[in-house]
């Protein structure tokens, strides 16, 4: 015998929400018809698969690795529904695209028209997050794709190139900086770099296209910006200099605030914009299509 299908999502839900009465609540089936399925999922492997406790359930060394692969198995049997669903018509029916926050406000909104006018029938759910968390959601099978910027791990991963993005110095409208044609990376160092916080890969890109270490956090007079409108205005505020990307620039970002941009005098300041996927996935061909279609928008 086999575990089912159903079996694997029963575990699954178990999982996620820790106790029997909220997993058949999620799976929409009764406590009984949950726990009898997974009852007969222990009986088919031989051992159980999770200790049950008044505090709730907790997965065994044989429900942890059941739960690995039941993830894989069900996302290969989403993807076989999808494939099927869509074959011969690509970027139709539901995709689920994960954006990091330094290129969804400044690409989309010129992206999404031109996706709608040539897939009509694209049903795009789009979740903006950090990097790390959405390449750990490609690889759960919770995306289908991720729009971010390289250099970044991409062990697991295929992409396709969408853009470079060129990275500017910002820096107060009345500063001496402004008055000049570029910044070289050592003077906007000197000047308090103000940057996004950690997690932002955007400020690992920075430091590393120009070569240099993070401010000090240890420093009272160090900061970091959650957003980048907030590195703006503590920019425009006097506070230090910074690094946007040219498509937050195009997109009017600088404006909101009295900031001068300037071009960078380095080598390649620079991010690669890109879209992802799990490698081996079968979005690989609309991946690279989506990527397609946002370099022409």
């Amino acid at each position: 015998m086999l575990p089912t299908i159903r079996q694997l999502q029963y575990l699954k839900h178990l999982a996620e929400q820790g106790s029997f009465g909220r997993a058949a609540e999620a799976a929409h089936v009764t406590q009984p018809t949950l726990s009898a399925g997974i009852q007969e999922l222990e009986r088919t492997l031989g051992a159980p698969v999770v200790d049950r406790a008044r505090s709730g359930v907790i997965l065994t060394a044989v429900g942890e690795e059941a739960l690995r692969r039941a993830t894989a198995i069900l996302n290969e049997a989403e993807e076989l529904i999808e494939a099927a669903k869509n074959a011969g018509q690509p970027l139709t029916g539901r995709f689920r695209l994960g954006v990091i926050p330094t290129i969804a406000p400044f690409l989309l909104p010129r992206a999404l028209p031109l996706l709608r006018e040539r897939f009509p029938k694209l049903r795009l759910f789009l979740r903006e997050d950090l990097t790390h968390r959405l390449i750990a959601a490609l690889k759960a099978g919770q995306l289908d794709a991720a729009l971010i910027a390289l250099p970044y791990d991409m062990a697991g991963l295929g992409w396709a190139h969408v853009s470079d993005d060129e990275l500017m110095a910002a820096v107060p409208s009345d500063h001496a900086l402004a008055r000049l044609d570029s910044a070289t990376p050592e003077a906007l160092e000197r000047e308090g770099l103000i940057l996004l916080e950690d997690g932002h890969c955007l400020r690992e890109h920075a430091l590393a296209a120009c070569r240099l270490k993070p401010p000090k956090t240890t420093e009272e007079e160090s900061f970091a910006a959650t957003s980048l409108p907030t590195l703006v205005q503590m920019v425009g505020s006097g506070l230090g200099v910074t690094f946007l990307p040219a498509m937050a620039v195009d997109a009017g970002l600088a404006q909101a605030a009295p900031v001068a941009v300037r071009r960078i005098d380095a080598a390649h300041p620079s991010r690669e914009i890109v879209v992802a996927w799990r490698a081996g996935s079968n979005r690989g061909v609309e991946g690279k299509l989506l990527a397609e279609t946002l370099r022409t928008s």
